[in-house]
């Protein structure tokens, strides 16, 4: 008879050597990294409609002077712009990671399991009843949307005698996400809306201000925070309910406060440049694949990387068809689509 302990003991060792990571290419990601995200905002900042040169942008920031237009356009419009993309960009990945590994399903990511559709629903509401609402209260509604969108999936993904699998939630979600984008739109045409919502779904980072930021990054930094101390419980989540209740888990616990920093995340994200899908799929997949299985390397590494992406799109968005500006939800897509496809046909065997 094995006793309690011994079986902890046994699930706590077998963890350990399932657990294969790469520091070394985790520390090596974190500072390259941090250094191109420096590099792309200074470059993000120097391009556009008309390019500047790097060091007016250095003498913008350390140096401003309110009487040059140069500066004013750069210290005004360009660089929260880019600050809110390395935001963006950490929301939607580590949302996308948490995800991916309490559900133990590679197909996870807020776009593709219906919260960016909830939030863009709640965002619909607002414009058309309370247009004049603060950006605060536009924030909160998307987290509610998130949050209901989220209880949706899951319910309807549990509705099944074999229970919930990655791929039955996979399509539950992308079936939620068609009906709530189609509400969306609807809204939008009853109430004289489809510009705004238009813009808004594409994609973009036109809108991004100082005040958005000032609002989101309080919200967005406890998130992150909250993401890296759950990052072990992820792991063991990501291991099987079995390992992590053998350990002693209080595994519905750590899931519910996983999925409060998931809708935080990806309502902040949906609430300024709209429902980017792909990122936190795309993402965490890739520093799996040099950091290992451990979350607590994955989840920072996909922040900076995630950042690193919608950095380096948002320039892209703005050189491809210049001096207009390319979708950026379509350029994500590009590459995304196609990989959700890869995944999907790995993991057909689960339908």
């Amino acid at each position: 008879m094995v006793s309690p302990s011994d079986f902890a003991h046994r699930n706590k060792n077998d963890t350990q050597k399932t657990l294969h990571t790469r520091p070394a290419a985790a520390m090596g990601i974190l500072v390259i990294g941090l250094a191109a995200i420096a590099f792309g905002l200074a470059l993000s900042v120097s391009v556009g409609a008309a390019d500047i040169k790097l060091a007016t942008v250095w003498e913008a920031i350390f140096h401003f002077n309110p009487d040059i237009q140069k500066h004013q356009v750069i210290r005004e419009l360009r660089f929260p712009r880019a600050i809110a993309g390395a935001l963006v960009g950490a929301c939607f990945a580590v949302a996308g990671a948490i995800m991916q590994g309490m559900t133990r399903n590679p197909l996870a990511d807020s776009g593709l399991l219906g919260l960016n559709a909830g939030a863009g629903v709640a965002l619909a509401i607002v414009f058309a009843s309370a247009p004049s609402l603060s950006f605060t209260s536009l924030m909160l509604f998307c987290f509610i949307g998130a949050a209901i969108a989220s209880f949706i999936v899951f319910g309807i993904g549990s509705l099944s005698f074999n229970g919930l699998t990655p791929l039955r939630l996979t399509l539950a979600g992308s079936a939620v996400s068609a009906l709530l984008v189609a509400v969306s739109q609807g809204i939008a045409i009853l109430f004289n809306l489809s510009q705004d919502i238009a813009f808004w779904l594409a994609g973009g980072m036109g809108g991004a201000s100082w005040t958005q930021i000032k609002i989101i990054f309080p919200w967005v930094f406890v998130a992150l925070i909250a993401a890296m101390m759950l990052s072990r419980s992820v792991t063991l989540l990501s291991l099987g309910r079995e390992v992590a209740v053998g350990l002693g888990q209080r595994t519905r616990l750590v899931q519910l406060a996983c999925m409060i920093v998931v809708v935080v995340l990806a309502g902040s994200a949906v609430s300024m440049v709209g429902p980017i899908a792909f990122i936190g799929l795309i993402i965490p997949h890739v520093a799996r694949h040099f950091v290992g299985v451990d979350y607590r390397w994955i989840i920072p590494c996909s922040a900076v990387l995630g950042s690193l992406l919608i950095i380096f799109a948002d320039i892209a968005a703005r050189m491809i068809n210049a001096p207009y500006e390319t979708p950026l939800g379509a350029l994500i897509a590009i590459i995304g689509v196609p990989f959700f496809i890869y995944l999907a046909s790995k993991r057909k065997g689960e339908l």
